[in-house]
Protein backbone atom coordinates (compact mmCIF):
# COMPACT_ATOMS: atom_id res chain seq x y z
CA UNK A 1 0.00 0.00 0.00
CA UNK A 2 1.30 3.48 -0.86
CA UNK A 3 0.61 6.31 1.55
CA UNK A 4 -0.28 9.96 1.35
CA UNK A 5 0.85 10.55 4.93
CA UNK A 6 2.80 8.76 7.65
CA UNK A 7 1.91 9.48 11.27
CA UNK A 8 4.65 8.68 13.78
CA UNK A 9 2.94 7.92 17.07
CA UNK A 10 -0.53 6.50 17.66
CA UNK A 11 -1.30 8.56 20.75
CA UNK A 12 -3.88 11.29 21.26
CA UNK A 13 -2.68 13.55 18.44
CA UNK A 14 -1.82 10.73 16.04
CA UNK A 15 -5.21 9.06 16.41
CA UNK A 16 -7.12 12.25 15.66
CA UNK A 17 -4.96 13.25 12.70
CA UNK A 18 -4.87 9.80 11.11
CA UNK A 19 -8.56 9.19 11.69
CA UNK A 20 -9.64 12.49 10.18
CA UNK A 21 -7.23 12.39 7.25
CA UNK A 22 -8.33 8.87 6.26
CA UNK A 23 -11.96 8.97 7.33
CA UNK A 24 -13.01 12.48 6.32
CA UNK A 25 -10.47 13.55 3.70
CA UNK A 26 -9.82 10.38 1.70
CA UNK A 27 -6.09 10.14 2.42
CA UNK A 28 -4.16 6.89 2.67
CA UNK A 29 -2.45 6.95 6.05
CA UNK A 30 0.08 4.79 7.87
CA UNK A 31 0.28 5.02 11.67
CA UNK A 32 3.37 3.67 13.44
CA UNK A 33 2.93 3.20 17.20
CA UNK A 34 5.76 2.06 19.47
CA UNK A 35 3.46 0.36 21.98
CA UNK A 36 0.92 -2.46 21.70
CA UNK A 37 -2.71 -2.24 20.65
CA UNK A 38 -5.40 -1.15 23.12
CA UNK A 39 -7.29 -4.43 23.47
CA UNK A 40 -6.58 -4.86 27.20
CA UNK A 41 -10.03 -4.66 28.86
CA UNK A 42 -8.57 -2.61 31.72
CA UNK A 43 -8.20 0.28 29.25
CA UNK A 44 -11.97 0.36 28.73
CA UNK A 45 -12.72 0.40 32.47
CA UNK A 46 -12.31 3.93 33.85
CA UNK A 47 -10.64 2.74 37.07
CA UNK A 48 -8.54 0.18 35.19
CA UNK A 49 -5.77 2.60 34.27
CA UNK A 50 -4.46 2.49 37.86
CA UNK A 51 -3.42 -1.12 37.21
CA UNK A 52 -1.53 -0.08 34.05
CA UNK A 53 0.47 2.92 35.30
CA UNK A 54 3.34 0.75 36.49
CA UNK A 55 3.35 -1.67 33.55
CA UNK A 56 6.22 -1.21 31.12
CA UNK A 57 4.24 -2.79 28.29
CA UNK A 58 1.92 0.24 28.29
CA UNK A 59 4.16 3.02 29.57
CA UNK A 60 7.47 4.68 28.78
CA UNK A 61 9.33 5.33 32.04
CA UNK A 62 11.73 8.15 31.27
CA UNK A 63 14.16 8.59 34.13
CA UNK A 64 15.10 12.22 34.45
CA UNK A 65 18.65 13.39 34.98
CA UNK A 66 19.58 14.24 38.57
CA UNK A 67 17.52 17.24 39.66
CA UNK A 68 19.75 19.75 41.43
CA UNK A 69 16.88 21.38 43.33
CA UNK A 70 15.46 18.04 44.44
CA UNK A 71 18.57 16.85 46.22
CA UNK A 72 19.77 14.87 43.23
CA UNK A 73 16.55 12.86 42.89
CA UNK A 74 15.84 11.44 39.43
CA UNK A 75 12.03 11.35 39.18
CA UNK A 76 10.40 9.19 36.55
CA UNK A 77 8.40 10.92 33.81
CA UNK A 78 5.93 8.28 32.56
CA UNK A 79 4.26 8.56 29.16
CA UNK A 80 1.67 6.38 27.44
CA UNK A 81 3.11 3.59 25.27
CA UNK A 82 0.00 2.07 23.74
CA UNK A 83 -2.37 2.82 20.91
CA UNK A 84 -4.24 5.90 22.10
CA UNK A 85 -1.26 7.10 24.11
CA UNK A 86 -2.19 9.14 27.15
CA UNK A 87 -5.86 9.03 26.24
CA UNK A 88 -5.78 5.24 26.87
CA UNK A 89 -4.02 5.35 30.25
CA UNK A 90 -4.77 8.77 31.76
CA UNK A 91 -7.24 9.76 34.48
CA UNK A 92 -9.70 11.03 31.83
CA UNK A 93 -10.12 14.51 33.37
CA UNK A 94 -11.61 16.78 30.71
CA UNK A 95 -9.92 20.16 30.99
CA UNK A 96 -9.02 22.98 28.59
CA UNK A 97 -7.20 25.50 30.74
CA UNK A 98 -7.85 29.25 30.77
CA UNK A 99 -8.68 31.48 27.79
CA UNK A 100 -5.55 33.50 28.58
CA UNK A 101 -3.45 30.40 27.92
CA UNK A 102 -4.44 30.34 24.26
CA UNK A 103 -4.33 34.11 23.86
CA UNK A 104 -0.75 33.78 25.05
CA UNK A 105 -0.15 31.19 22.34
CA UNK A 106 -1.48 33.58 19.72
CA UNK A 107 0.91 36.27 20.93
CA UNK A 108 3.94 33.95 20.98
CA UNK A 109 3.13 32.45 17.59
CA UNK A 110 2.10 35.75 16.04
CA UNK A 111 -1.20 34.42 14.71
CA UNK A 112 -4.65 35.18 16.14
CA UNK A 113 -5.96 31.86 14.85
CA UNK A 114 -4.36 30.28 17.91
CA UNK A 115 -6.33 32.49 20.32
CA UNK A 116 -9.03 31.12 22.60
CA UNK A 117 -11.90 32.62 20.60
CA UNK A 118 -10.52 31.08 17.43
CA UNK A 119 -9.94 27.65 18.98
CA UNK A 120 -13.24 27.40 20.87
CA UNK A 121 -15.11 26.00 17.82
CA UNK A 122 -12.55 23.18 17.66
CA UNK A 123 -13.21 22.24 21.28
CA UNK A 124 -16.99 22.38 20.94
CA UNK A 125 -17.00 20.75 17.50
CA UNK A 126 -15.33 17.54 18.65
CA UNK A 127 -17.26 17.34 21.94
CA UNK A 128 -20.30 15.26 22.80
CA UNK A 129 -21.14 16.50 26.29
CA UNK A 130 -23.74 14.55 28.25
CA UNK A 131 -24.82 17.57 30.34
CA UNK A 132 -23.77 20.83 28.70
CA UNK A 133 -24.66 22.37 25.33
CA UNK A 134 -23.95 26.10 25.25
CA UNK A 135 -21.38 28.63 24.07
CA UNK A 136 -18.61 26.58 25.69
CA UNK A 137 -19.73 23.04 24.93
CA UNK A 138 -21.03 20.94 22.08
CA UNK A 139 -23.00 17.77 21.50
CA UNK A 140 -22.84 15.23 18.69
CA UNK A 141 -19.06 15.16 18.30
CA UNK A 142 -16.92 12.01 18.60
CA UNK A 143 -15.25 12.95 21.91
CA UNK A 144 -17.51 11.72 24.73
CA UNK A 145 -17.55 13.92 27.85
CA UNK A 146 -19.70 13.09 30.88
CA UNK A 147 -20.17 13.62 34.58
CA UNK A 148 -18.79 10.84 36.73
CA UNK A 149 -21.20 7.99 37.40
CA UNK A 150 -19.69 7.32 40.83
CA UNK A 151 -18.24 9.78 43.35
CA UNK A 152 -17.08 8.58 46.76
CA UNK A 153 -17.79 10.20 50.11
CA UNK A 154 -14.27 11.67 50.46
CA UNK A 155 -14.54 13.49 47.14
CA UNK A 156 -17.94 14.92 48.11
CA UNK A 157 -16.58 15.99 51.49
CA UNK A 158 -13.61 17.70 49.77
CA UNK A 159 -15.93 19.75 47.55
CA UNK A 160 -17.89 20.93 50.60
CA UNK A 161 -14.78 21.58 52.71
CA UNK A 162 -13.09 23.66 49.99
CA UNK A 163 -16.16 25.88 49.88
CA UNK A 164 -15.60 26.35 53.59
CA UNK A 165 -12.36 28.27 52.95
CA UNK A 166 -14.11 30.60 50.49
CA UNK A 167 -13.89 28.86 47.13
CA UNK A 168 -17.09 28.99 45.06
CA UNK A 169 -18.65 25.80 43.78
CA UNK A 170 -17.93 25.36 40.07
CA UNK A 171 -19.98 22.90 38.02
CA UNK A 172 -18.03 23.59 34.80
CA UNK A 173 -14.28 24.20 34.90
CA UNK A 174 -14.34 24.71 31.11
CA UNK A 175 -17.05 27.39 31.14
CA UNK A 176 -17.05 31.05 32.06
CA UNK A 177 -14.57 30.70 34.91
CA UNK A 178 -12.09 28.09 36.00
CA UNK A 179 -11.91 29.28 39.62
CA UNK A 180 -13.61 27.21 42.30
CA UNK A 181 -14.14 23.64 43.44
CA UNK A 182 -16.26 20.82 42.08
CA UNK A 183 -16.41 17.43 40.43
CA UNK A 184 -14.52 16.95 37.19
CA UNK A 185 -16.11 16.04 33.91
CA UNK A 186 -14.37 13.08 32.31
CA UNK A 187 -13.92 11.52 28.89
CA UNK A 188 -16.19 8.55 29.50
CA UNK A 189 -19.67 7.47 28.46
CA UNK A 190 -21.89 4.79 30.02
CA UNK A 191 -19.10 3.62 32.28
CA UNK A 192 -16.48 3.23 29.55
CA UNK A 193 -13.41 5.27 28.69
CA UNK A 194 -13.54 7.21 25.44
CA UNK A 195 -9.96 7.23 24.15
CA UNK A 196 -8.70 8.91 21.00
CA UNK A 197 -8.77 5.46 19.41
CA UNK A 198 -12.48 5.14 20.14
CA UNK A 199 -13.32 8.69 19.08
CA UNK A 200 -11.19 9.17 15.99
CA UNK A 201 -9.10 6.20 14.86
CA UNK A 202 -11.38 3.18 15.01
CA UNK A 203 -14.29 4.83 13.14
CA UNK A 204 -11.92 5.48 10.21
CA UNK A 205 -10.81 1.86 9.93
CA UNK A 206 -13.80 1.00 7.77
CA UNK A 207 -12.51 3.35 5.06
CA UNK A 208 -9.81 0.85 4.09
CA UNK A 209 -7.40 3.78 3.76
CA UNK A 210 -5.88 3.48 7.23
CA UNK A 211 -3.10 1.08 8.23
CA UNK A 212 -1.97 0.90 11.86
CA UNK A 213 1.21 -0.91 12.87
CA UNK A 214 1.97 -1.36 16.56
CA UNK A 215 5.24 -2.24 18.34
CA UNK A 216 7.13 -0.13 15.80
CA UNK A 217 10.14 1.92 16.87
CA UNK A 218 10.91 4.68 14.38
CA UNK A 219 14.67 5.12 14.05
CA UNK A 220 14.90 8.20 11.85
CA UNK A 221 13.25 10.26 9.15
CA UNK A 222 14.13 9.84 5.50
CA UNK A 223 14.96 13.27 4.16
CA UNK A 224 15.80 13.74 0.49
CA UNK A 225 16.54 17.08 -1.17
CA UNK A 226 15.33 18.93 1.90
CA UNK A 227 12.00 17.08 2.11
CA UNK A 228 10.78 14.39 4.51
CA UNK A 229 9.64 11.48 2.35
CA UNK A 230 9.40 8.66 4.87
CA UNK A 231 10.76 6.92 7.95
CA UNK A 232 13.01 4.05 8.95
CA UNK A 233 11.67 1.75 11.64
CA UNK A 234 11.84 -1.70 13.18
CA UNK A 235 8.93 -3.79 14.43
CA UNK A 236 8.76 -5.92 17.56
CA UNK A 237 12.03 -7.58 18.52
CA UNK A 238 13.21 -7.66 14.93
CA UNK A 239 16.53 -6.09 14.04
CA UNK A 240 15.65 -5.47 10.41
CA UNK A 241 15.30 -1.79 9.62
CA UNK A 242 12.32 -1.22 7.36
CA UNK A 243 11.34 1.82 5.32
CA UNK A 244 7.97 3.43 4.72
CA UNK A 245 7.52 6.29 2.28
CA UNK A 246 4.74 8.72 1.48
CA UNK A 247 3.80 11.18 -1.23
CA UNK A 248 2.44 13.82 1.17
CA UNK A 249 3.68 14.67 4.65
CA UNK A 250 5.30 12.98 7.62
CA UNK A 251 3.49 13.96 10.83
CA UNK A 252 5.31 13.62 14.14
CA UNK A 253 3.00 12.75 17.04
CA UNK A 254 5.27 10.75 19.34
CA UNK A 255 4.97 13.13 22.30
CA UNK A 256 7.05 15.89 23.86
CA UNK A 257 9.93 13.55 24.70
CA UNK A 258 10.08 11.14 21.76
CA UNK A 259 9.35 13.69 19.01
CA UNK A 260 12.42 15.91 19.64
CA UNK A 261 14.49 12.76 20.08
CA UNK A 262 13.47 11.57 16.62
CA UNK A 263 14.15 14.95 15.05
CA UNK A 264 17.65 15.02 16.54
CA UNK A 265 18.37 11.43 15.45
CA UNK A 266 17.43 12.61 11.95
CA UNK A 267 19.85 15.55 11.98
CA UNK A 268 17.35 18.26 12.89
CA UNK A 269 18.26 20.10 16.05
CA UNK A 270 21.09 21.94 17.83
CA UNK A 271 24.11 21.38 15.58
CA UNK A 272 26.71 21.39 18.37
CA UNK A 273 24.76 18.82 20.39
CA UNK A 274 24.23 16.57 17.37
CA UNK A 275 27.92 16.74 16.55
CA UNK A 276 28.83 15.30 19.96
CA UNK A 277 26.92 12.14 18.96
CA UNK A 278 28.37 11.95 15.46
CA UNK A 279 25.18 13.16 13.77
CA UNK A 280 25.46 15.56 10.88
CA UNK A 281 23.11 18.51 11.29
CA UNK A 282 20.91 18.78 8.21
CA UNK A 283 19.07 21.70 9.84
CA UNK A 284 20.50 23.60 12.81
CA UNK A 285 17.45 24.25 15.04
CA UNK A 286 18.58 25.15 18.58
CA UNK A 287 15.02 24.97 19.89
CA UNK A 288 14.57 21.23 19.31
CA UNK A 289 14.43 19.65 22.76
CA UNK A 290 14.46 22.98 24.59
CA UNK A 291 11.53 24.63 26.42
CA UNK A 292 10.41 21.43 28.20
CA UNK A 293 7.55 22.25 30.57
CA UNK A 294 5.64 19.95 32.88
CA UNK A 295 3.08 20.31 35.63
CA UNK A 296 4.36 19.33 39.07
CA UNK A 297 2.34 18.55 42.16
CA UNK A 298 3.11 18.51 45.87
CA UNK A 299 1.01 16.35 48.18
CA UNK A 300 -0.61 16.71 51.57
CA UNK A 301 -1.46 13.23 52.83
CA UNK A 302 -3.78 12.38 55.71
CA UNK A 303 -5.06 9.13 57.17
CA UNK A 304 -8.79 8.65 57.67
CA UNK A 305 -10.51 7.51 60.85
CA UNK A 306 -12.77 5.13 58.94
CA UNK A 307 -12.96 3.08 55.74
CA UNK A 308 -13.51 6.08 53.46
CA UNK A 309 -12.26 6.36 49.90
CA UNK A 310 -10.91 3.63 47.64
CA UNK A 311 -8.23 1.84 49.66
CA UNK A 312 -8.78 -1.92 49.39
CA UNK A 313 -11.37 -1.69 46.61
CA UNK A 314 -9.01 -3.45 44.17
CA UNK A 315 -8.57 -6.65 46.16
CA UNK A 316 -10.48 -9.42 47.86
CA UNK A 317 -14.25 -9.31 48.34
CA UNK A 318 -14.52 -5.60 47.46
CA UNK A 319 -12.81 -6.20 44.14
CA UNK A 320 -15.20 -9.05 43.33
CA UNK A 321 -18.23 -7.01 44.36
CA UNK A 322 -17.14 -3.95 42.40
CA UNK A 323 -16.28 -6.04 39.35
CA UNK A 324 -19.63 -7.78 39.38
CA UNK A 325 -21.51 -4.49 39.75
CA UNK A 326 -19.58 -3.08 36.81
CA UNK A 327 -20.10 -6.10 34.57
CA UNK A 328 -23.84 -6.26 35.30
CA UNK A 329 -24.80 -2.59 35.56
CA UNK A 330 -21.78 -0.52 34.44
CA UNK A 331 -21.98 1.30 37.76
CA UNK A 332 -19.99 1.52 40.98
CA UNK A 333 -16.35 2.29 41.85
CA UNK A 334 -14.99 0.79 38.61
CA UNK A 335 -16.58 3.74 36.76
CA UNK A 336 -14.52 6.19 38.83
CA UNK A 337 -11.39 7.82 37.45
CA UNK A 338 -9.78 7.85 40.90
CA UNK A 339 -9.52 11.65 40.99
CA UNK A 340 -13.13 12.73 40.99
CA UNK A 341 -12.95 16.29 42.28
CA UNK A 342 -10.60 19.22 42.24
CA UNK A 343 -10.15 22.92 42.78
CA UNK A 344 -8.57 25.89 41.03
CA UNK A 345 -7.34 28.85 43.06
CA UNK A 346 -4.61 31.39 43.69
CA UNK A 347 -3.14 30.47 47.09
CA UNK A 348 -2.34 34.13 47.76
CA UNK A 349 -5.85 35.43 47.05
CA UNK A 350 -8.78 33.11 46.41
CA UNK A 351 -10.57 35.79 44.36
CA UNK A 352 -7.81 35.93 41.74
CA UNK A 353 -7.41 33.85 38.60
CA UNK A 354 -6.13 30.37 39.55
CA UNK A 355 -2.46 29.50 39.82
CA UNK A 356 -2.95 26.09 41.47
CA UNK A 357 -4.95 23.09 40.32
CA UNK A 358 -5.62 20.83 43.29
CA UNK A 359 -6.48 17.17 42.76
CA UNK A 360 -8.42 15.23 45.40
CA UNK A 361 -7.27 11.58 45.46
CA UNK A 362 -9.37 9.49 47.87
CA UNK A 363 -6.51 7.25 49.08
CA UNK A 364 -2.86 7.49 50.15
CA UNK A 365 -1.15 8.15 46.82
CA UNK A 366 2.64 8.53 46.66
CA UNK A 367 5.20 7.35 44.14
CA UNK A 368 7.43 4.49 45.27
CA UNK A 369 10.60 6.55 44.98
CA UNK A 370 9.23 9.03 47.51
CA UNK A 371 8.51 6.91 50.57
CA UNK A 372 7.87 3.43 51.88
CA UNK A 373 4.57 4.58 53.37
CA UNK A 374 2.01 1.83 52.88
CA UNK A 375 -1.30 2.56 51.22
CA UNK A 376 -4.19 2.96 53.63
CA UNK A 377 -7.57 4.56 54.14
CA UNK A 378 -6.63 8.14 53.52
CA UNK A 379 -6.76 11.25 51.39
CA UNK A 380 -4.13 12.89 49.20
CA UNK A 381 -4.52 16.50 48.10
CA UNK A 382 -2.06 17.21 45.30
CA UNK A 383 -1.41 20.88 44.57
CA UNK A 384 -0.25 21.35 40.98
CA UNK A 385 1.42 24.56 39.80
CA UNK A 386 -0.88 25.41 36.90
CA UNK A 387 1.53 27.64 34.94
CA UNK A 388 5.07 26.64 35.93
CA UNK A 389 7.87 28.97 34.97
CA UNK A 390 10.66 26.39 35.09
CA UNK A 391 12.00 25.17 31.76
CA UNK A 392 13.93 22.00 31.04
CA UNK A 393 15.21 20.07 28.04
CA UNK A 394 15.38 16.80 26.14
CA UNK A 395 18.73 15.77 24.66
CA UNK A 396 20.18 12.68 23.10
CA UNK A 397 22.08 10.23 25.28
CA UNK A 398 23.51 8.57 22.15
CA UNK A 399 22.82 8.09 18.46
CA UNK A 400 21.17 4.72 19.17
CA UNK A 401 17.39 5.07 18.70
CA UNK A 402 16.81 2.38 21.35
CA UNK A 403 18.48 4.47 24.07
CA UNK A 404 16.34 6.73 26.19
CA UNK A 405 17.04 10.44 25.80
CA UNK A 406 18.34 12.65 28.59
CA UNK A 407 15.23 14.23 30.11
CA UNK A 408 15.82 17.23 32.36
CA UNK A 409 12.50 18.66 33.61
CA UNK A 410 14.48 21.15 35.73
CA UNK A 411 11.78 21.02 38.38
CA UNK A 412 11.46 24.04 40.71
CA UNK A 413 14.20 25.90 38.86
CA UNK A 414 12.14 29.07 39.11
CA UNK A 415 11.61 30.16 42.75
CA UNK A 416 7.99 31.10 41.99
CA UNK A 417 7.14 27.45 41.30
CA UNK A 418 8.38 26.51 44.76
CA UNK A 419 6.59 29.44 46.40
CA UNK A 420 3.27 28.47 44.79
CA UNK A 421 3.80 24.83 45.74
CA UNK A 422 4.17 25.87 49.38
CA UNK A 423 1.04 28.02 49.08
CA UNK A 424 -0.89 25.08 47.69
CA UNK A 425 0.18 22.91 50.64
CA UNK A 426 -1.01 25.54 53.10
CA UNK A 427 -4.41 25.80 51.39
CA UNK A 428 -4.74 22.01 51.34
CA UNK A 429 -4.21 21.97 55.09
CA UNK A 430 -6.92 24.60 55.50
CA UNK A 431 -9.34 22.45 53.53
CA UNK A 432 -8.58 19.42 55.72
CA UNK A 433 -9.65 21.48 58.73
CA UNK A 434 -13.10 22.23 57.32
CA UNK A 435 -16.21 20.15 57.86
CA UNK A 436 -17.33 17.66 56.76
CA UNK A 437 -13.78 16.59 55.89
CA UNK A 438 -12.37 17.33 59.31
CA UNK A 439 -14.55 14.69 60.97
CA UNK A 440 -13.26 12.03 58.57
CA UNK A 441 -9.52 12.71 59.08
CA UNK A 442 -7.44 11.01 61.78
CA UNK A 443 -4.12 12.79 61.24
CA UNK A 444 -1.83 14.33 58.66
CA UNK A 445 1.22 12.22 57.84
CA UNK A 446 2.89 14.30 55.12
CA UNK A 447 4.31 16.90 55.49
CA UNK A 448 3.37 16.15 59.13
CA UNK A 449 1.93 18.47 61.80
CA UNK A 450 5.40 19.55 62.97
CA UNK A 451 6.31 20.93 59.53
CA UNK A 452 5.02 24.49 59.62
CA UNK A 453 7.64 26.95 58.36
CA UNK A 454 8.26 27.89 54.74
CA UNK A 455 11.65 26.16 55.03
CA UNK A 456 9.98 22.96 56.25
CA UNK A 457 7.44 23.01 53.46
CA UNK A 458 10.12 23.80 50.87
CA UNK A 459 12.00 20.66 51.95
CA UNK A 460 8.76 18.69 51.77
CA UNK A 461 8.12 19.93 48.22
CA UNK A 462 11.63 19.08 47.11
CA UNK A 463 11.28 15.57 48.50
CA UNK A 464 7.82 14.79 47.15
CA UNK A 465 7.23 16.96 44.08
CA UNK A 466 6.35 14.82 41.07
CA UNK A 467 5.17 15.05 37.50
CA UNK A 468 1.49 15.28 36.58
CA UNK A 469 2.40 13.53 33.29
CA UNK A 470 1.97 16.65 31.11
CA UNK A 471 5.29 17.37 29.32
CA UNK A 472 4.93 19.87 26.48
CA UNK A 473 6.79 22.48 24.48
CA UNK A 474 9.95 20.81 23.17
CA UNK A 475 9.36 21.79 19.50
CA UNK A 476 7.41 24.97 20.03
CA UNK A 477 5.60 27.09 17.50
CA UNK A 478 6.94 30.64 17.37
CA UNK A 479 7.05 33.86 15.40
CA UNK A 480 9.40 34.22 12.48
CA UNK A 481 12.79 35.34 13.75
CA UNK A 482 12.46 33.64 17.15
CA UNK A 483 15.69 31.64 17.27
CA UNK A 484 14.19 29.14 19.73
CA UNK A 485 11.20 28.42 17.54
CA UNK A 486 11.04 25.05 15.78
CA UNK A 487 7.68 25.37 14.02
CA UNK A 488 5.78 28.08 12.23
CA UNK A 489 2.15 28.85 12.95
CA UNK A 490 1.17 26.03 10.57
CA UNK A 491 3.27 23.49 12.56
CA UNK A 492 5.75 22.96 9.73
CA UNK A 493 9.30 22.18 10.86
CA UNK A 494 11.52 25.04 9.81
CA UNK A 495 13.99 24.16 7.10
CA UNK A 496 12.33 20.88 6.06
CA UNK A 497 9.52 20.39 3.57
CA UNK A 498 6.78 17.83 4.13
CA UNK A 499 7.29 17.59 7.89
CA UNK A 500 5.07 18.78 10.74
CA UNK A 501 4.96 18.29 14.49
CA UNK A 502 1.35 17.90 15.60
CA UNK A 503 1.55 16.85 19.27
CA UNK A 504 2.23 18.40 22.70
CA UNK A 505 5.75 19.29 21.54
CA UNK A 506 4.28 22.12 19.45
CA UNK A 507 2.67 23.91 22.41
CA UNK A 508 4.52 27.14 23.19
CA UNK A 509 3.44 27.46 26.85
CA UNK A 510 1.74 24.88 29.02
CA UNK A 511 -1.93 25.44 29.76
CA UNK A 512 -3.46 25.74 33.24
CA UNK A 513 -4.92 22.26 33.45
CA UNK A 514 -4.78 18.72 32.08
CA UNK A 515 -3.33 18.81 28.58
CA UNK A 516 -5.13 16.05 26.65
CA UNK A 517 -7.91 18.23 25.21
CA UNK A 518 -5.42 20.91 24.16
CA UNK A 519 -3.37 18.28 22.30
CA UNK A 520 -6.48 17.17 20.41
CA UNK A 521 -7.09 20.73 19.26
CA UNK A 522 -3.46 21.10 18.15
CA UNK A 523 -3.83 17.96 16.04
CA UNK A 524 -7.20 19.14 14.69
CA UNK A 525 -5.58 22.37 13.53
CA UNK A 526 -2.85 20.34 11.84
CA UNK A 527 -5.44 18.41 9.82
CA UNK A 528 -6.96 21.70 8.73
CA UNK A 529 -3.57 23.00 7.59
CA UNK A 530 -2.78 19.81 5.69
CA UNK A 531 -6.11 19.47 3.90
CA UNK A 532 -6.98 23.11 3.38
CA UNK A 533 -10.42 22.44 4.90
CA UNK A 534 -12.08 25.56 6.20
CA UNK A 535 -13.73 25.88 9.58
CA UNK A 536 -16.09 28.78 10.21
CA UNK A 537 -14.27 31.30 12.37
CA UNK A 538 -15.95 33.43 15.03
CA UNK A 539 -16.46 37.12 14.37
CA UNK A 540 -13.32 39.20 14.54
CA UNK A 541 -10.97 36.52 13.21
CA UNK A 542 -9.46 37.43 9.89
CA UNK A 543 -9.32 34.76 7.15
CA UNK A 544 -6.04 32.90 7.32
CA UNK A 545 -3.62 32.25 4.50
CA UNK A 546 -4.21 29.18 2.37
CA UNK A 547 -2.55 26.03 3.77
CA UNK A 548 -1.07 23.39 1.51
CA UNK A 549 -3.51 21.02 -0.19
CA UNK A 550 -3.71 17.28 0.40
CA UNK A 551 -1.47 15.32 -1.92
CA UNK A 552 -2.88 12.09 -3.29
CA UNK A 553 -1.63 9.79 -5.99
Amino acid sequence: MSYDHIVVGGGTAGCLAAGKLAGEHGARVLVLEAGPDDRNPLIRMPAGFVKLLGVEKYMWFYKSVAQARLGGRRPIVPQGRVLGGGSSVNAMVYMRGQPADYDGWADEIGDEHWSYDALLPYFTGMEDNARLNDDYHGVGGPWKVSDLDHICELSRAFVLAAQGIGLPHNSDFNGRSQRGVGAYQVTTRDGRRCSAVDAFLRPAMASGRLEVKTSCLVHSLIIEDGRAVGVRYSQGEGRTVLEARCDGEVLLAAGAIATPKLLMLSGIGPADHLKTHGIHALVDLPGVGANLQDHTETPVVALCNGPYGYYGHDRGWKQMRNGLEYLVNRTGPVTSNGVEAGAFFDPDDLSNDPKIQQFCVPTVYLDKDHTDQQASHGLTLNSCVAKPRSRGSVQLASADPKDQPLVDPNYLADPEDLRLSIGGVRRAREILQQEPLRSMIAREIFPGPDKMSDADLAEHAKRFVKTVYHPVGTCRMAREGDIGGVLGADMRVRGVEGLRVIDASAIPTIIAGNTNAAVLVVADKAVEFITGAKRRQPAGIAPRREPSTLQTA
